[in-house]
């Protein structure tokens, strides 16, 4: 019988990173610098070193660093534009409850996301696409929020004053307004805790027009 002949072992070749898995670094770079410094100090050459890649390679993926945080920050939104959908029955059943736990909830489907919104919101006098996503986004809670006061005020609940739609329109800004410089660096601001619980007594003494105690027996 011939002698076996010595077996080669080839060591595996590295697997190179796919196209997915190099577009994912860069928007994961990103997100972690942001975590330490503001957007406008973060350069296409931090994003690439970052990422593991070349300049080129970068611009391959992406024709900015402006490119990068838009797809960020619409990520960001459209994750919590799932969690938008209060229950409806609980506004009519428990006001206070339901009104209060609507704020926290819009609030607690950004946070995951604070520096990625953050920075967004920062950029976006410069940048039509954040604020078009912005805009989109902020459209949907006030339609929503809109349709839900005219319910309480069909139903008899709540007192009809300004327009349903005007009113749910102040309110989504002032919450937008506070709450983003509670999580920013703004002065003066609240601490977030309290900035929420003002927000769910405003929007009550709003909508119902009495007292937060009053409210919540309706």
């Amino acid at each position: 019988m011939p002698a076996a002949s010595p077996t080669r072992i080839r060591g595996r070749r590295a697997t190179r990173p796919s196209g997915d898995d190099r577009e994912a670094a860069i928007l994961r770079t990103l997100e972690d610098m942001l975590e330490q410094r503001p957007f406008a100090e973060v350069s296409v050459d931090d994003l690439a070193k970052g990422a593991g890649l070349s300049r080129p390679t970068f611009y391959f993926y992406f024709p900015s660093k402006d490119a990068v945080l838009v797809r960020l920050f619409a990520r960001a939104i459209t994750a919590s534009g799932a969690e938008q959908q209060q229950q409806a029955d609980t506004v009519a059943e428990h006001p206070r409850q339901g009104w209060h736990d609507g704020i926290y909830a819009f609030f607690d489907s950004l946070r995951p996301h604070r520096v990625v919104v953050l920075a967004g919101l920062a950029t976006m006098a410069a940048n039509s696409e954040l604020r078009d996503l912005w805009t989109t986004f902020m459209k949907g809670w006030i339609n929503y929020t809109a349709g839900l006061i005219t319910k309480e005020r069909e139903r008899g609940a709540a007192p009809v004053t300004i327009p349903a739609h005007d009113l749910a329109t102040a309110l989504n800004l002032m919450n937008e307004r506070v709450v983003f410089a509670a999580q920013g660096s703004q002065e003066p601001t609240l601490p977030e805790d309290a900035a929420l619980e003002a927000l769910a007594h405003i929007w009550i003494c709003s909508i119902y027009g009495g007292a937060t105690g009053s409210a919540a027996s309706v």
